[in-house]
C-alpha cells in the first residue's frame, strides 16, 4: 500500500523534479532496530526520501538523511553536496553511533563521485559499504549478504524514469506557454498546451530507438558544446517529423485541417521540440551532456599502480570495469563511461585519473577537491 504522503511527495516531484525539493535531516528508524540493525544513508530529497523508506519496509534498520540542499544523489555527489563532511556530519550528529555496536554505513553507490570512502573511515572509524543504485534492489542487496550483482550496479533509462523526464519538462513549460498563449494568442491555447506534453513524451519514450545514435560524433576533440546540440539535432527533427504526421493525419480525419493551422502547429511543435532537445544527452543518465566539456576526458588506469582491490568495479554505474588475471582491473567498456569519476574519487591507490585528448592528465586530487557546477565545469579547477 502507498501512503497519502507518498503519492502526493511523487506526483509532486515529478511534476517538479529539476527544482530542489528538501525535506527534514536526521536518523529515521525503519521497523524495530537493534545493536545490530544495518544503517543506511541518503539524500534529503523528498522523493528519494520515500521511495528509500518504501524499498526498506520489512527491515529492522536506520536510515539517515543527509543535507544534500534537496538535490538527489548523483546529482549532489557529482556537485559537492554530498559530500565526505556530509556523511561525517550526519553519523556524528544523529547520535547512530550510541544506538549500534558495528561501524559500518551503506551508502548509495552513485554516492561514490562526492563521498570518499576512506576519509569517511578516518574521521570517524565508519567503513563505507556501497548499496545497489535503486533503492528497489536494496532488500535483495541485503538479503544476499550485502553483495551486489551486476544488475544492482548499472544505472538504466527505463520507462519510467522516461515518462518522469518528460513530465519534468511539459509541466513547468505547459504553464509558462499556457499563459503566454492567453495573453498573445489565444486561438491557439489548446494546441499549444497539448504540444507541450506531447512533445516531451514522444521524445523520452521512444528513447531506444535512437538512443545508440545518440553519443556518435559528440566526443570530437573540435567539437564545441554548443555545435553538439546541431551535431545531433537529426534526431530533434526526425521526432518532429513523426510528431507532425500524427498532427496531419488527425486533422484531415477530425476535418479541421486549414494550411494556416498546420504551419502554426508545426512552428511551435518545432519551436517545443528544440528546447527540450537541447541538453537530450544531458537528460538521461546513460550519456554525459553534451554541453560539458568533459564529455571528451577518459579514465586512465594505471596497471603499475593498480592493486586489483576491485572498487572501481563495484562504484561504476557504466559497469566499464573487470577483473582480469593477476586481480589487475580491465577497462572493458570505455564507449559507455559517463564521466561521473566515481571510480576516481574511490580507487585506493590513485590508480585512475582523467586524461584529455591531449594527454593532459585530470590527477584525483582535483577530482574529489572540485566539483562540477550546472555547466559542467570543475569549481576551483
Amino acid at each position: 500500500m502507498f501512503s497519502l504522503r507518498y503519492i502526493v511527495i511523487n506526483i509532486i516531484g515529478t511534476l517538479l523534479r529539476g527544482f530542489p525539493l528538501p525535506t527534514r535531516v536526521g536518523l529515521i528508524k525503519i521497523g524495530n532496530p537493534d545493536r545490530s540493525s544495518p544503517v543506511f544513508l541518503t539524500c534529503n530529497y523528498s522523493v528519494t526520501v520515500e521511495r528509500v523508506k518504501k524499498a526498506l519496509r520489512g527491515l529492522d534498520c536506520y536510515l539517515l538523511v543527509s543535507n544534500t540542499h534537496g538535490i538527489n544523489v548523483w546529482c549532489a555527489s557529482t556537485g559537492g553536496h554530498l559530500s565526505n563532511h556530509s556523511v561525517i556530519s550526519s553519523i556524528k550528529a544523529s547520535g547512530v553511533e550510541n544506538l549500534v555496536d558495528h561501524r559500518e554505513i551503506i551508502l548509495p553507490q552513485l554516492a561514490a563521485s562526492g563521498v570518499e570512502a576512506l576519509e569517511v573511515k578516518r574521521e570517524t572509524g565508519w567503513s563505507v559499504k556501497w548499496g545497489p543504485v535503486y533503492a528497489k534492489d536494496i532488500i535483495r542487496f541485503v538479503a544476499g549478504g550485502y553483495k551486489k550483482d551486476r544488475s544492482m550496479r548499472i544505472v538504466g533509462f527505463p520507462v519510467l524514469q522516461r515518462f518522469e523526464m518528460a513530465v519534468m519538462w511539459a509541466f513547468p513549460f505547459s504553464i509558462i506557454l499556457a499563459v503566454l498563449t492567453t495573453l498573445i494568442w489565444r486561438s491557439m491555447f489548446v494546441f499549444t498546451v497539448v504540444a507541450s506534453w506531447v512533445v516531451p513524451l514522444i521524445t523520452f519514450l521512444s528513447f531506444p530507438l535512437y538512443s545508440r545514435f545518440l553519443g556518435r560524433g559528440t566526443k570530437k576533440p573540435n567539437l564545441s558544446k554548443y555545435t553538439v546540440i546541431f551535431n545531433i539535432g537529426w534526431i530533434s527533427v526526425a521526432l518532429w517529423v513523426i510528431f507532425m504526421v500524427v498532427v496531419y493525419l488527425y486533422a484531415v480525419l477530425s476535418g479541421v485541417f486549414t494550411i494556416g493551422d498546420f504551419v502554426k502547429w508545426g512552428v511551435i511543435s518545432f519551436a517545443m521540440m528544440l528546447l527540450v532537445n537541447i541538453d537530450l544527452m544531458g537528460s538521461t543518465p546513460v550519456y554525459k551532456s553534451g554541453l560539458h566539456e568533459e564529455r571528451l576526458l577518459r579514465v586512465r588506469l594505471d596497471e603499475k599502480k593498480c592493486t586489483g582491490c576491485g572498487v572501481c568495479v563495484l562504484v561504476c554505474p557504466r559497469d566499464c570495469f573487470g577483473i582480469g588475471e593477476n586481480r589487475v582491473v580491465l577497462l572493458r567498456g570505455k564507449e559507455r563511461c559517463v564521466q561521473c569519476g566515481g571510480c576516481i574519487v574511490q580507487c585506493p591507490a590513485d590508480a585512475l585519473c582523467f586524461s584529455s585528448e591531449t594527454g593532459k592528465i585530470i590527477p584525483p586530487y582535483v577530482i574529489r577537491r572540485y566539483k562540477l557546477n550546472m555547466m559542467g565545469t570543475r569549481l576551483g579547477s
